[in-house]
């Protein structure tokens, strides 16, 4: 199920990723007024109660919204990402689509041999069906199916959390500990008709783009219910994943069934190594006419760390001027650069809500869930 994990990439942002710290609080939650009235808990406690969750069997819908605060890039991904109908099933394609805009999907699962995912697009449906060694996915808008085997050996790989739920993005942030956030309790709330408390992480280091993330936590089960990323920028958040609807009982069997609807057209998947393998190349900067990143394993140099870590990439080629690229493309370029100088030099600042990136004339480039003055300063220290 590599194309599912790849495509689930997209979804969790990079900043939630790269900069999962914690100092733990000891704030219990305070019911606000309308709110669920729940023991007091400290952020600790809650920690425990998400880890010692095991929640196998659910169903439900959920609804996820981003907002990159970059509307023409939002509808380039859709389009490229196959919003329109791509005429592909690949779920490495189609789930890309989460990236942008708000969609409604409906989940199931059943341990980690059996879950659905269908993504609801107005008329259209795309489902996405694991059932023991077979995936199965379905686009209705092209009449397409894509199938792929898998090897039974990977079963428990393979019964990661379906891409994007609340409990896959919580993990993220949780995995790792250190003293760049402060994590406390932020009161209780009513989540898909359930009783939650709020997890609330916040960085302590200033230049972070995140303002913060908060993690509404069910009472009885321990389980994420909602997920919501904040930007220091305000506004609608850049990323609000969360369950309008749940059942923690066991689906029905016949919600992992699969039967190829009559004239669609078959894709078999396969070619998981070579796409595997073409990725470490281009990781390791070979092949494909990239040159090493800096990094002592290929990849970039990390400059800082927590959540405002910068990564910097030598690309070996200077930025594209005035007139190199194609009229429309520079103009779509401009429309979110701004350019800078320093004792670096000069370069252009390319911006979003999240994460913003400083490419240098000489094709250095500085990227982080960070404010272009600390991309700046970070090109700045590092001539």
């Amino acid at each position: 199920m590599a194309q599912t994990r790849k495509a689930s990439r997209y979804i969790v942002p990079v900043a939630v990723a790269g900069a999962a710290a914690a100092t733990i609080g000891l704030v219990p939650a305070l019911a606000a007024s309308g709110d669920p009235d729940l023991p007091e808990i400290t952020a600790q406690q809650l920690i425990e109660k998400i880890a010692a969750s095991d929640t196998q069997t659910l169903s439900g819908t959920f609804k996820i919204s981003t907002d990159l605060g970059l509307p023409a890039l939002d509808g380039l991904l859709s389009g490229v990402a196959g919003g329109g109908g791509s005429g592909s099933a690949d779920p490495s394609e189609q789930l890309t689509r989460l990236v942008s805009g708000t969609h409604t999907l409906r989940v199931a699962a059943d341990g980690p041999e059996r879950q659905r995912l269908t993504l609801l697009d107005g008329e259209n449906e795309y489902s996405l069906v694991h059932n023991g060694t077979d995936v199965w996915a379905y686009d209705s808008a092209s009449d397409e199916v894509f199938h792929e085997k898998t090897p039974a050996e990977a079963g428990e790989e393979r019964g990661e959390e379906l891409p994007g739920t609340p409990k896959q993005l919580a993990d993220e942030v949780l995995k790792a500990a250190g003293d760049t956030t402060s994590i406390t309790v932020g009161g209780t709330a009513k989540v898909a008709g359930r009783d939650a408390y709020q997890l609330v992480i916040e960085p302590k280091q200033s230049g972070s783009t995140v303002e913060s993330v908060r993690i509404a936590v069910d009472a009885a089960t321990g389980t994420p219910l909602k997920f919501t990323l904040a930007s220091v920028q305000g506004g609608k958040p850049v990323l609000d994943a969360g369950f309008t609807k749940v059942d923690f009982g066991r689906p029905a069997a016949s919600e992992f069934t699969f039967q190829v609807p009559k004239g669609a057209k078959v894709t078999e998947g396969g070619a998981e190594a070579a796409g595997e393998e073409a990725e470490k190349e281009l990781e390791k900067g070979s092949g494909l006419g990239a040159p090493g990143l800096g990094g002592p394993d290929g990849g970039p140099n990390v400059i800082g760390e927590g959540w405002t870590a910068i990564a910097k990439l030598d690309t070996g080629a200077p930025a594209p001027g005035k007139g190199e690229a194609p009229k429309e493309v520079q103009g779509f370029l401009d429309s979110f650069g701004e350019k800078v100088t320093g004792s670096f030099g000069s370069g252009t600042v390319f911006s979003t809500k999240l994460v913003n990136a400083l490419m240098t004339d000489d094709g250095t480039v500085y990227v982080g869930a960070v404010t272009k003055d600390a991309l700046v300063n970070a090109a700045n220290a590092d001539k």
